[in-house]
């Protein structure tokens, strides 16, 4: 991903999200749930009861970006919910790992497509 630089600050949303939520609707959450600021220029990642589609909302300095992912096999792994609003941050390598459907916390690649199609 071509804004994961090591400096960057991720946030994963604990728990589950509702995936029908838009731009609007995930900005809403950082301000009002997570007591983030959506405009910080920090990635902020939602994940829904299905665990293939994650979106990550990001503010670049002129607009809100959304960006989703959805994966044809396996789940993105999330933290267990704790508490209304909990965030646990990552690392701009641990995003990167996420993106690719494997584990975070300990980076085994898990499956990977033969081919196309």
């Amino acid at each position: 991903m071509m804004l994961a630089t090591s400096g960057l600050k991720v946030h994963l949303a604990v728990g589950i999200t509702d995936m029908r939520k838009g731009i609007d609707g995930l900005a809403m959450l950082v301000q009002g749930v997570l007591a983030q600021d959506p405009f910080s220029g920090h990635l902020f990642a939602f994940r829904g009861r299905k665990a293939n589609l994650i979106k990550i909302l990001y503010w670049d300095g002129t607009g809100l970006c959304l960006f989703s992912k959805r994966l044809e096999k396996g789940g993105f792994l999330w933290p267990m919910q704790t508490e209304q609003g909990a965030v646990v941050k990552l690392s701009a390598r641990q995003l990167s790992v996420l993106l690719e459907g494997i584990d975070w916390r300990s980076p085994d690649e898990r499956w990977r497509p033969d081919r196309a199609g």
